[in-house]
């Protein structure tokens, strides 16, 4: 494939700091050129794919590239770094640490914590994980920051850490890779009883964007899958595919604030109400910031229901009906029926202010209607 003549075209909104991607077959390296500039841009190739990222483009404009295949990115400094240490991976972004996936068996599912958002402020909780922080709430402590659970999986609770509460237990990494403008992690897990019995399967993949320092992006992707049994997701509030507990100073019921995609706001507005997303905001060490979870066409359900509350917890659930509509008749449960799969995918995006002032519809539509690619000879 010689050079080729990128164009990326922004459609009818303006585009900052948006992640990227493009088809390159079976290429493993390739060369990225602002074509206007003439200066070189950070990129890399991952599975058939050139990831990069689109600084700016005007609404209506194009921005075109130059793409050299077979040749190595001219910035080759990491954006992203992925370090393992036992069970944990560490990433920092352009040498600033943001957050470590914690895998170990002493817990009893996966998450993140610290979450260093923008401008380095913690923007999750730290109970339980550091306990006597001043002013911070110690409820509920199995809220761990960022983290994926359901409370009734085939009757098994993998939500709470009550007594007789399920596991998650990680089987295998399968990929750990960093470059200068993602780090990608893929793990297999098994979602056990308090018995050890296996209920269910799942791939987790996590992706983690070099932006600039006012904004954080993950992406989650999770695919259950049914090797043993048929698996009912059973209808409970208790549960979030994609779950966050925020800052305790961010919380709704201290002047945090809470708002959807349909520009509800407040618990009582979003709590168990459909929308494509969710958005919690307030104070944190001087500055606001907020932190949005991006719902996803082809998902359960979508737009998914929100189980979000005024002490800080925001997830996306979409199985616990009959509690969102009481009195419908609804019911939420989803059964996955014996080698089926089930594929949920988030982005969770994190800004400085609330979701107006963090551009979070315009940040959205960068994730569900991305710009558009066309290759030029």
């Amino acid at each position: 494939m010689p050079k080729k003549r990128m164009v990326v075209e922004a459609g009818p909104r303006p585009r900052y700091n948006v992640p990227m991607s493009a088809p390159l077959g079976r290429h493993t390296k390739a060369r990225l050129t602002d074509e206007a500039t003439g200066r070189p841009v950070a990129c890399q190739v991952l599975h058939g794919h050139l990831h990069w990222l689109l600084d700016y483009a005007p609404a209506g404009a194009d921005k075109a590239y130059v793409v050299e295949v077979d040749k190595g990115s001219v910035v080759t400094a990491p954006g992203v770094t992925a370090t393992r240490k036992d069970d944990k991976i560490e990433f920092a972004i352009f040498g600033s640490p943001f957050t470590t996936y914690n895998f170990g068996k002493e817990w009893a599912r996966p998450f993140f914590y610290p979450v260093l958002g923008p401008e380095g402020v913690q923007i999750t909780r730290n109970y339980p994980l550091l306990e006597g922080v001043p002013g911070e709430t110690t409820d509920h402590h199995h809220h761990k920051s960022i983290w994926v659970a359901h409370g009734d999986v085939n009757g098994v609770d993998n939500w709470s850490e009550e007594k007789d509460h399920g596991l998650q237990v990680s089987k295998r990494l399968k990929e750990l890779v960093d470059g200068p403008v993602v780090a990608v992690l893929r793990q297999d897990l098994e979602w056990v009883s308090c018995r050890g019995k296996r209920v269910l399967a799942e791939e987790r993949e996590v992706r983690i964007y070099a932006v600039p320092t006012s904004e954080r992006v993950m992406d989650l992707t999770v695919t259950f899958k049914a090797p043993w049994e048929k698996v009912t997701f059973g209808d409970t509030k208790e549960g979030g595919i994609c779950s966050v507990r925020v800052a305790t100073s961010m919380d709704g019921s201290r002047g945090g604030k809470i708002e959807n995609s349909y520009g509800a706001t407040t618990e009582a507005e979003c709590w168990g109400r459909p929308a494509p997303w969710c958005d919690y905001s307030g104070p944190v060490g001087g500055k606001v910031v907020g932190i949005a979870i991006f719902d996803t066409p082809g998902n359960l359900r979508y737009p998914t229901t929100w189980h979000v509350r005024d002490y800080g917890l925001m997830t996306a659930n979409p199985f616990g009906l009959s509690h969102f509509r009481p009195g419908s008749g609804e019911r939420g449960d989803h059964v996955l029926e014996k080698g089926g799969q089930l594929l949920f995918r988030y982005r969770i995006f994190m800004h400085l202010g609330d979701a107006n002032q963090g551009h979070v519809r315009d940040k959205y539509h960068d994730y569900i209607n991305p710009p558009k690619v066309r290759f030029e000879k």
